[in-house]
């Protein structure tokens, strides 16, 4: 959800009028990684801002198609919590103690929690990881990316995946009166608005707030309860009719933002792009979490039909943006009820398994696909990644921090 290259950081100035959470890989050349990657991470790029992010999707979504990672990823993970619960997007000398300029966020925090409840056996960190997102929540009920900035629609959504996926009601998790849900609420545009059913990404204090795809499918996810992970829900109708006027019930909204999602890929199949530039072309990411928002609201047929695009032109996007790229893949096929491992005649789960440490055994009990060394040419592809992957979001937020007090991001997303 957040800046790997400078051209990241140039490109989210010019969008930060309109910030989106849309998880996008910048495609400029860089440099080899500058920090020694660690034998237990996924991926071949410098984790400095998504080691922690890409590491909980992908521990996630082996889990979800019954795999079990290997020891040491799930190592790696929990050593990069700080002591007060939270994490960082990376953090390459664990020995040494989080301080106040550690750059610890909601979105690594809360994506952790939900890889880590979901292995099981890891309830202290899970514990006091919450308890952190807790003592940060707004108090219009939210959660900014980064402690102390505004709410915005993909991070409070991300942490109220966590609060379920550690069994906590969300409803109840409360801050000046206001539940996250109060915050997602009011980032819905209401029946009658011309993107009626959609959300902002935040707040617009000069005007109305701006419709955005992936903020979206963040917020029909969040206001069902639902994390990364999320089965189909019960199927629903279409009926073309906005619910519940310009108060809607959070299962109001949460269709109404369906439908409003199920329209803009009617056509394409496909979200756009939103990076300087790119008039007409693919985000991916963000269409992979409109599946997995379409189905989890019961517009499972609408999710499907969105996911055969993915399937016919997914794979070049994938191998250059690495593990969480194959995880967000694996999520949308799980939420639409098709087998990851024959995605397109793809195996996503091979796919995974290969980007990092082997895996203990997968679903029948075999052990894992051994993950073979990365060549040079391999570690370039996925530096350079497409622009429309997972890590644009980083440089936003970093920017945004910049510029507001160190905010940084997703959920961030970016991708």
């Amino acid at each position: 959800m957040y800046v790997r290259r400078s051209a990241a950081v140039l490109a989210a100035v010019t969008v930060f009028g309109t910030v989106t959470p849309a998880f996008a890989t910048d495609s400029t050349p860089s440099a080899s990684p500058s920090v020694t990657l660690p034998s237990g991470l996924y991926g071949t790029g410098d984790p400095t801002y998504d080691g922690v992010w890409r590491q909980s999707l992908a521990l996630l979504a082996q889990d979800t198609v019954d795999v079990k990672p290997a020891a040491k990823a799930v190592d790696w993970l929990t050593g990069q919590q700080c002591a007060d619960g939270a994490f960082a997007p990376f953090r390459a000398d664990v020995s040494k103690a989080c301080g106040p300029k550690t750059p610890v966020d909601t979105n690594n925090t809360a994506a952790a929690v939900q890889a880590l409840a979901a292995l099981g056996g890891h309830g202290t960190a899970t514990g006091k990881a919450v308890d952190w997102l807790k003592s940060v929540q707004n108090k219009d009920g939210g959660w900014g990316y980064m402690p102390g900035g505004a709410s915005d629609a993909n991070s409070t959504s991300v942490v109220i995946g966590a609060l379920a996926a550690v069994g906590e009601k969300p409803a109840d998790v409360r801050e000046g009166g206001k539940s996250p849900y109060d915050a997602l609420l009011a980032l819905s545009l209401p029946c009658g608005d011309d993107d009626a059913g959609a959300f902002a990404f935040q707040p617009d204090k000069k005007g109305a707030p701006a419709a955005n795809a992936d903020a979206t499918a963040a917020g029909v996810v969040g206001l069902l309860g639902k994390g990364l992970v999320a089965a189909a829900g019960k199927e629903a109708a279409d009926t073309g009719k906005c619910l519940g006027g310009k108060n809607p019930t959070p299962a109001d909204a949460a269709l109404n933002g369906a439908v409003h999602l199920a329209r803009d890929l009617s056509g394409t199949r496909y979200l756009k792009s939103v990076m300087p530039g790119a008039e007409d072309q693919p985000d991916y990411g963000n269409t992979a979490d409109a599946v997995v928002a379409l189905s989890a609201a019961g517009l499972t047929q609408r999710g499907r039909e969105v996911l055969v695009w993915l399937e016919r032109h997914h794979a070049a996007w994938a191998e250059q943006s690495g593990p969480a790229a194959y995880a967000q893949l694996i999520f949308a096929a799980h939420a639409s009820g098709t087998d990851p491992r024959d995605f397109g005649g793809t195996d996503l789960v091979e796919q995974l398994n290969a980007t990092g440490p082997a895996p203990r055994s997968g679903a029948n009990g075999a052990s894992g696909t051994a993950s073979a060394a990365p060549s040079e040419e391999e570690k370039e592809k996925e530096d350079d990644g497409s622009p429309f992957g997972v890590w644009w979001y980083v440089g936003i937020f970093l920017v945004v921090g910049i510029g507001i007090g160190f905010l940084l991001s997703g959920r961030n997303k970016g991708k």
